[in-house]
């Protein structure tokens, strides 16, 4: 596996301050943080006069901002924006992303996703809209496809507590540990079984609840964190509770971002989903297609992170049965994602280097094969 380092890339903007078009740029200006005095260069250099009377008022700094920290973005090497600050913008902005069709998914205060401007689809197709409609509207064909994602995300489930029983690593674990991922993996083998037969969606969504109920349960043995705040035996989502929960959450919105990228950039339509049931305000084939990576990309990211002491209580905030990453816990999972992402390994199919993100988009593809007649749809299972 390698680094690759693609001509366009995620965004990541961290701080407060404003998004603005400028003349065919994207620019990033900070407002001043109270440890800054003054001004360094007068804004008027930069931006005209009626672009920053839009952003003359903000009650926290009172609109100050400091251009001398500013950040000039081409626009052909941006490929989404993931927003984590207090950030302005205007629909001139907007409409520059959506000339360049370019989505922005924003996160809350706590590091949660809020949503995602996502821009007028430029890939269209009608041929492929009436074809995913019939499969979601076939039970038959719709099952199909559902069963098929719950197996390759059972199957990533599975590779993932295999590679820690391999002999090399078994030493490090201890023979309890490793007598229960065996334990783990039979289990979750015995209920890969049963998913063949399933009648109907909540019967496969039952199955895939309890498989990772019982994966959650061996991650006492694969955290090896001696700090408490890191003790993990369950899934708690809304809320997480704790700090690994909160490090799930926070890994699932960036997975779930990401595949909305890559379905933007293919004829699918992002709303017509075949495991998770479509409805209104979500985008839910994204959460279809992230079942399938979560496992490979955010569950070792995590595993990585808290056993190489990357990641620490000091990166969290905790309240009454609440639990959130800071601002710079927040930075460091999002690092080691992007790293994880720009990642090539090689395609046993394609036969040459694809980086983890291109898989995405590869899973994109098959599944339009497979929705217009041309090829059956096999998910992508890992096999390192």
């Amino acid at each position: 596996m390698s680094q690759s380092i693609p001509t366009k890339q995620p965004f990541y903007i961290f701080s407060n301050g404003v998004l603005m078009r400028r003349e065919n740029t994207i620019c990033f200006v900070p407002y001043v943080t109270q440890d800054e005095v003054t001004i360094e260069t007068d804004p008027l250099l930069y931006f005209e006069s009626d672009e920053l009377e839009s952003f003359s008022l903000n009650p926290v700094n009172d609109g100050k901002l400091n251009t001398g920290g500013r950040r000039v973005i081409p626009i052909n090497n941006i490929d989404s924006f993931f927003v984590f600050g207090e950030v302005n913008f205007n629909t001139k902005f907007l409409n520059f992303l959506t000339k360049y069709h370019i989505p922005m998914h924003l996160f809350n205060y706590y590091g949660f996703y809020s949503g995602s401007y996502y821009p007028r689809e430029y890939l269209l197709s009608g041929y492929l809209v009436v074809h995913q409609v019939k499969h979601y509207s076939s039970l038959k064909k719709r099952m199909e496809l559902a069963r098929e994602f719950i197996e390759a995300a059972a199957a990533n489930i599975a590779r993932n507590l295999k590679y820690y029983t391999a002999d090399s690593r078994q030493a490090a674990l201890g023979q309890e540990s490793v007598d229960m991922l065996f334990h783990t993996i039979a289990q979750i083998e015995s209920l890969s079984g049963a998913i063949a037969t399933a009648s109907d969606i909540p019967c496969l969504m039952g199955i895939e609840g309890n498989i990772r109920r019982f994966y959650y349960q061996s991650w006492q043995h694969l955290l090896r964190s001696a700090d408490p705040a890191f003790s993990f035996s369950e899934r708690v989502k809304r809320p997480p509770d704790n700090a690994v929960n909160a490090l799930v959450s926070f890994g699932n919105s960036l997975m779930y971002s990401a595949c909305l990228t890559e379905i933007y950039r293919t004829q699918l339509n992002p709303t017509i989903s075949f495991l998770h049931e479509p409805s209104e305000r979500r985008f839910s084939l994204a959460l279809d297609m992230a079942e399938i990576f979560k496992p490979m990309f955010i569950d070792r990211m995590i595993f990585k992170l808290v056993n190489t002491r990357e990641i620490q209580a000091k990166h969290f905030t905790t309240a009454l049965n609440f639990c959130h990453l800071n601002d710079a816990g927040r930075k460091i999972v999002v690092k080691e994602f992007e790293e994880r992402m720009r990642t090539t390994i090689k395609h046993r199919g394609l036969g040459r280097d694809v980086s983890y993100r291109r898989l995405i988009r590869l899973e994109c593809y098959k599944l339009i094969k497979h929705l217009i007649g041309e090829d059956a749809f096999h998910a992508f299972r890992s096999w390192w």
